[in-house]
Parts: C-alpha cells; structure tokens; sequence
C-alpha cells in the first residue's frame, strides 16, 4: 500500500472519531463517570398523562453540574417530583425538560432512586427515551419503575439524574 493511501486511511479515520465523539454517545465521558442501570426493569413514558401519585414524596436533584456538553444536557432537566403510584406499584419521577436551543433535541435520561445516606435500598432505575423538545420549549413527561418494596415507598427518600444525553430530532 502506497503512503498516500495509508494517509487518506488515517485522515479518514480521525474524521470517523471526530464525528462521533461530537455527537456524544451512551457511555462515559472525560467529564466524569455515567452510571446505566443494567439488568434492571425499565420503564418510561412520554407526555403527561396527568395520573396523580401519593404516599411518599420527594425531591429530585440532577448531578455532575459542570461544564461539559452532557453536563450542560443534565442542566435542561428538571425534577419536580418523586413519589409512589397512586396505586403503590410504581416509583415516579415528574419531570420537566428545557431546550433553551433553537433546535428541536431528542433526549434520553436515566434516573436513580436513592434512600438516605445510609439507608439500603434495592436499585430502582427509571428510563425517558427519545423525548422530543422543541427548539425554546419545555416539556413534561414522567418515568417510572416497579416498587418492589412492601411498604409505602418512603424508603426512597429522592431521585436524581445519573445519566443524560440529547440529539437532534
């Protein structure tokens, strides 16, 4: 092979990495860790539905607030609620997302439910896949998982964001 043609070879390979790497991909980043929930149920929903919850509830926070792409993602969504199902089957988490853009964004996000420091619960992770917003909208949606529990709920003391990403619609 002529060293022209392993050069166009190399060039085009780094165009490959570039191109991907700028549209972010489901895994870690070098702005820190992402957690996925494996071998876990998950469930999601899209839009309101306008089901009401109770029993327990609590707030949510989004981490890892910085200075990255997937962090400034995670700055678009906000928690407004975690609670138990009115029926006490499911954890919810009522969120808001906001595409400050111009674009419409496809986003994605994994959410944890948490006990208090140290509390043990079993992992509860709650799926938002493929939600579309508007360039300078906001949408709400809800995701939720089965409790397994046998109580009301109130061993799941808050949610949070452990992972988020958005492409264009």
């Amino acid at each position: 092979m002529k060293l022209r043609h392993v050069r166009a070879i190399a060039v085009f390979g780094l165009a490959v990495v570039a191109l991907t790497g700028a549209r972010g991909s489901h895994g870690a980043s070098c702005g820190g860790g992402s957690s996925h929930g494996s071998g876990s149920s998950n469930h999601s929903s899209s839009g309101s539905d306008g089901s009401s919850t109770s029993g327990s509830s609590s707030s949510g926070s989004v981490s890892g607030v910085g200075g990255s792409s997937r962090d400034r993602v995670m700055r678009d969504i906000k928690i407004d609620e975690c609670a138990l199902s009115a029926d006490g089957k499911n954890l919810v988490a009522k969120l808001t997302f906001t595409n400050s853009d111009s674009s419409a964004y496809l986003y994605d996000a994994t959410l944890q439910f948490k006990g208090d420091a140290g509390k043990t619960v079993d992992l509860a992770i709650a799926q938002v896949n493929d939600l579309r917003v508007e360039g300078g909208a906001s949408k709400s949606t809800e995701a939720s998982t089965p409790y397994t529990g046998k109580g009301d709920g109130s061993e799941y003391a808050k949610c949070e964001v452990a992972f988020a990403n958005r492409d264009a619609a």
